[in-house]
């Protein structure tokens, strides 16, 4: 065959193949679509070709969450996107089978506000979030009011914030500072109805107070009962029922059977701050002194100086967290009202008394007893439940950090810490939460405990101490919040089973 006769066949065969292929394929659309890509949370779900038919569809469709929150509007997931998008495929699907997947994978939102509750981090604990979605921000507002006049009287709010307090002129307060320790912001937002959703303050109110939605423990009031019985019977102080129940104003306030009062322990989600100057009326405890008179028969006793507490106007800076003194006091002046005078008792010259008699409250130990700091003082925490757990000693704060502590009564000493930083933090475990303690035995199987003091303690194990000498500091060491004197009494070894007793038994 010619060469042209071959080329003449090549072509002729490669134009076959050609049209083969032509007649056996289908002519591929050339014509652009205009549709729109949807994605949740940066998957595919699919193409359509109306986006506003998939925003009714969902709107329509969601009928219960409108009626639930009273809302016109239902819109999707928070990770949902929906974008212009170019196709020459036919492969488009329907608003109804997109709709279908969005609901299978996430929840709609509505319109509402997040409320973003920051705790800053500290040298001990981690920066903490709290996330809480309103419908209404005038929700979390009327909230936070509610949760600001649980620990602050209103009318005292009102003044401070619309600056009409009033100064002192003879006892009271004075706000000088308020602030939340957290960080809360709020900003509208598309807000999930699979969570949470507050419609109503006061279940607001409770969850900023109790950290929970869920019933946190009531009363109902019985014939007889007082808020110091509630309180007692429910493991709370009288002030700390007054604030799980802000309609009473006073521990002397008139209860109505039947009432219902919450007496759960509070666990507050924001943390209130005052800095306030008051000034009170604050009683200073006399001391007792045993003298022998002759003229008395064996065993015969008679009190010939009745004991007078003294009265001291304290005018101090204090900080106030959540309604509760801070453990430290910063006495600013102080002016003698009444001074105290020392109870004394006459007794026969073989009297002699045991350990464990009273007098009224006060607890007969054969001995006579000094006060452990210097005066003024004052008492941030009483021998008194607290929070559900009780407190078992005296919290004696104001004659400042680094003020003399005394011992009590002569004795022994039989344990001390001083390992701990002269400054502690609430939860602190050094020294077992007692920061830098000494601890006395005394006659009578009687202990005095001293605790939160700095490291530079001035008596050691095996130390004859005598009453009113030092033995150290007032610090801030262990689990404390600032400068005071845990000043405990037990009866036997408080580390090995002792019994611990109210301290003011010794003085009143």
């Amino acid at each position: 065959m010619k060469i042209k006769d071959k080329i003449l066949l090549g072509i002729v065969t490669i134009l076959s193949v050609l049209l083969f292929v032509w007649i056996g394929f289908p002519e591929k659309n050339t014509t652009p679509h205009n549709v729109y890509q949807v994605y949740l949370n940066g998957e595919i779900l699919g193409l359509i070709e109306d986006q506003d038919e998939l925003l009714n569809m969902i709107n329509e469709e969601q009928q219960d969450i409108r009626e639930t929150y009273q809302v016109d509007q239902v819109y999707p997931p928070n990770g949902f996107s929906i974008t212009p998008y170019v196709t020459y495929d036919e492969d488009i699907t329907t608003a109804s089978n997109v709709y279908n997947k969005i609901q299978e994978k996430s929840d709609f939102t509505i319109e509402g506000y997040l409320v973003t509750i920051t705790t800053p981090a500290t040298e001990n604990e981690e920066e903490k979030v709290v996330e809480i979605q309103v419908l209404d921000d005038d929700i979390y507002y009327d909230a936070e009011y509610n949760f600001i006049t649980t620990f602050v009287d209103e009318a005292d709010y009102l003044a401070y914030i619309n600056n009409t307090q009033e100064e002192i002129v003879d006892v009271g307060s004075y706000i000088n500072h308020m602030e939340f320790e957290e960080t809360v912001t709020i900003k509208s937002a598309y807000i999930s109805v699979h969570d949470k959703i507050f419609t109503d303050a006061d279940e607001l109110t409770q969850y900023l107070l109790y950290g929970t939605t869920e019933p946190t423990g009531s009363y109902v009031v019985q014939m007889g009962d007082t808020l110091a019985s509630i309180a007692e019977a429910s493991r709370l102080n009288v002030r700390e029922l007054l604030i799980a129940n802000p309609k009473y104003r006073g521990e002397n306030a008139v209860l109505a059977i039947g009432d219902t009062l919450s007496n759960g322990v509070i666990n507050p989600l924001l943390t209130l701050y005052q800095e306030v100057r008051i000034t009170e009326d604050v009683e200073q405890a006399f001391t007792r002194t045993t003298v022998v008179d002759y003229n008395l028969g064996r065993g015969d006793s008679e009190i010939t100086q009745a004991g007078v507490t003294g009265l001291e106007r304290i005018t101090q800076e204090v900080r106030i967290i959540n309604g509760e003194r801070g453990q430290d006091a910063n006495v600013i002046s102080s002016v003698t009202i009444r001074e105290a005078v020392e109870e004394i008792t006459s007794v026969g010259p073989s009297y002699s008394a045991n350990w464990g008699s009273t007098h009224g409250n006060y607890i007969d130990t054969g001995m006579t007893w000094s006060w452990p700091t210097l005066t003024p003082y004052i008492i941030t925490t009483d021998y008194e439940w607290r929070w559900g757990e009780f407190h078992n000693a005296l919290d004696i704060s104001g004659p400042g950090f680094n003020s003399p502590i005394y011992a009590s009564q002569e004795g022994t000493v039989v344990a001390t810490n001083a390992t701990c930083a002269n400054y502690g933090w609430y939860g602190s475990m050094c020294g077992m939460s007692y920061g830098n303690y000494v601890i006395i035995r005394h006659a009578n199987n009687f202990y005095t405990m001293y605790a939160h003091l700095t490291t530079n303690l001035m008596v050691s194990v095996g130390d004859h101490v005598s009453k009113g000498q030092q033995i150290g500091h007032m610090g801030s060491s262990g689990s404390s919040t600032g400068a005071h004197l845990h000043f405990g009494l037990s009866s036997g070894d408080p580390m090995h089973g002792g019994t611990w007793y109210s301290p003011w038994s010794l003085f009143r």
